[in-house]
């Protein structure tokens, strides 16, 4: 059984801190990084990713992070302890040492291992006080012949403008590097122009660079799109939380619109834009299919600037395959304009609408895209979006008649238990094969259980239940536990935290998750 400070520390991508924000990436406001703080706690607003969106970093990173060979978390260091991992560094190809209490000291032998062990391809060190001395030992490993590094992870190290010069030199030299995450470090404007110098050489070849929460100014957006221009291997950019403006994006677009851009993925959370730069973002969406991942949440751009997206998003061009939208101001009327970009844009397989006051109105238009044969949506967050029992009815039609759709995130809505009895019959039409529902937060009790057991027992390719900060109590949980012993039940992953539970059931939990050990309960 896995409690809530466990979820926490081992999937910080998709599973929330706190159920208010129930998920990206994704970067909800899930952190997708342990003891980031409140700055982080947004950047998974409805990636599969980065559950998570938004960030940095997204499912691929996070099932890279499952597969490293020496992988320590939020673990002090004695000397002794330091010892024993330098030697399983030596041999490892994947190495992530995230919030061990790090620092420069510790920055030489990590060099060392850099220029020995010609297998290591990732290293992650988020959360380690390594400063810029520390930044500058490593990268004299990094430039070592022998060293063939790929992925470096140095989010909220304590750097600043300093160490950027030793990076710049790295990118300039180290063709191996194609992926660089420096998010939380104050390298500001003159740091963030040395590192662009390095990455306009020849010989850099970085393909993702990742700047969040770094203290960009919009002159920065100069030398950001002259690399734009001549950087053609490098297909995703994240400068989220940057307090850029709109003629900085502006000026950003006029680089992604050349043809050497080739850029796949756009992060521009939180920068300060309005509905002005998104007739500039709609005109690169209209005319670079490269680009298949647009994120601009937390921005206020309105039921204007939507519709100025979906312009772009609407034309033959136009390949997007993520559109991150939460905290836009987004309403019903928006949702009209979305309805059609759902109905009409094939490639369009994520869509975050995280925290936008939709209300029942604008989940109806919404769902008459979702019910158009054309849509191919996958993943859909509507979450705190001001949905009730009143719009049920067409989601369950959606979910009756839509093939394609695996994910729905809708937590934080109060649909009530009369919600949940009329979304379960579209859940059990054999058209639904959704994977993952989350219903955390949704004024649920244990009333509607029995018609979530049905669901359990019936639909195998349901795999993963969220159903947090719900007043399920012991009877509804022992509802779902007989589901739960049903041989055509092959939930993966249910969530029940924030849920008070007697002894006896969760000795039942227990008992019930080693019996299914392909089954995961979160409390």
């Amino acid at each position: 059984m896995w409690r809530k400070k466990e979820k926490e520390e081992l999937f910080p991508l998709i599973f929330p801190i706190d159920e208010k924000e129930d998920q990206k990436e994704g970067g909800i406001k899930a952190k997708n990084n342990v003891g980031l703080g409140s700055k982080w706690e947004k950047k998974s607003k409805g990636t599969g990713g980065e559950i998570t969106q938004g960030s940095l970093v997204k499912s691929s990173d996070l099932a890279s992070a499952f597969k490293m060979d020496l992988d320590i978390q939020c673990e002090e260091m004695s000397a002794s302890r330091w010892t024993e991992l330098k030697s399983s560094m030596n041999t490892s190809k994947t190495v992530r040492l995230d919030d061990c209490n790090l620092s420069a000291s510790h920055c030489k032998d990590i060099g060392s291992v850099l220029s020995t062990n010609q297998s290591l391809m990732e290293l992650t060190l988020n959360n380690n006080e390594l400063g810029d001395s520390g930044v500058e030992l490593m990268c004299k490993g990094l430039m070592a012949p022998s060293c063939n590094l790929q992925k470096l992870w140095l989010q909220n190290c304590n750097l600043t403008d300093a160490c950027c010069k030793y990076l710049s030199s790295v990118l300039s030299t180290k063709p191996t590097l194609i992926e660089l995450h420096l998010g939380d470090n104050k390298l500001g404007t003159s740091g963030v122009k040395v590192l662009c110098e390095g990455l306009m050489d020849p010989n850099c070849k970085l393909q993702k660079l990742q700047l969040e929460y770094c203290e960009l100014s919009p002159d920065n957006c100069e030398m950001l799109c002259s690399a734009l221009r001549t950087k053609s291997s490098l297909k995703g950019l994240n400068i989220s939380n940057n307090k850029l403006g709109d003629a900085a994006i502006k000026v950003l677009c006029q680089g992604m619109m050349d043809p050497n851009c080739k850029l796949q993925s756009l992060h521009l959370e939180n920068c300060h834009i309005t509905a002005a730069s998104c007739g500039d973002l709609s005109t690169v969406l209209a005319m670079k299919p490269s680009l298949t991942e647009l994120s601009v949440g937390e921005n206020k751009i309105g039921d204007p600037g939507v519709a100025l997206l979906c312009q772009g998003l609407l034309n033959p061009n136009c390949k997007i395959e993520k559109l991150w939208l939460w905290e836009c101001g987004v309403s019903p009327a928006g949702c009209k304009d979305l309805s059609h970009v759902l109905s009409a844009k094939e490639s369009l397989t994520e869509l975050s609408l995280i925290g936008n006051e939709l209300g029942d109105p604008g989940m109806e238009l919404l769902c008459q895209g979702l019910t158009d044969p054309k849509t191919k949506l996958q993943a859909l967050w509507i979450r705190e979006c001001g949905l009730t029992t009143a719009c049920c009815k067409s989601i369950s039609s959606v979910l009756g008649t839509n093939q394609t759709l695996r994910d729905l995130h809708m937590g934080g809505n109060k649909i009530g238990d009369a919600g949940v009895e009329i979304i379960r019959e579209g859940l059990m039409n054999p058209n639904c094969n959704l994977r993952s529902l989350w219903l955390g937060n949704c004024s649920l009790s244990a009333a509607c259980c029995g018609s979530l057991a049905t669901i359990l027992s019936s639909k195998p390719c349901l795999t993963e239940l969220d159903l947090s900060n719900n007043s399920l109590e012991d009877e509804g949980v022992k509802k779902l536990c007989e589901s739960l012993k049903h041989p055509n039940c092959k939930l993966q992953q249910l969530v029940l935290y924030d849920i008070y539970l007697s002894s006896e059931v969760d000795d039942e939990l227990k008992v019930l998750e080693e019996s299914k050990p392909g089954l995961k309960i979160i409390l």
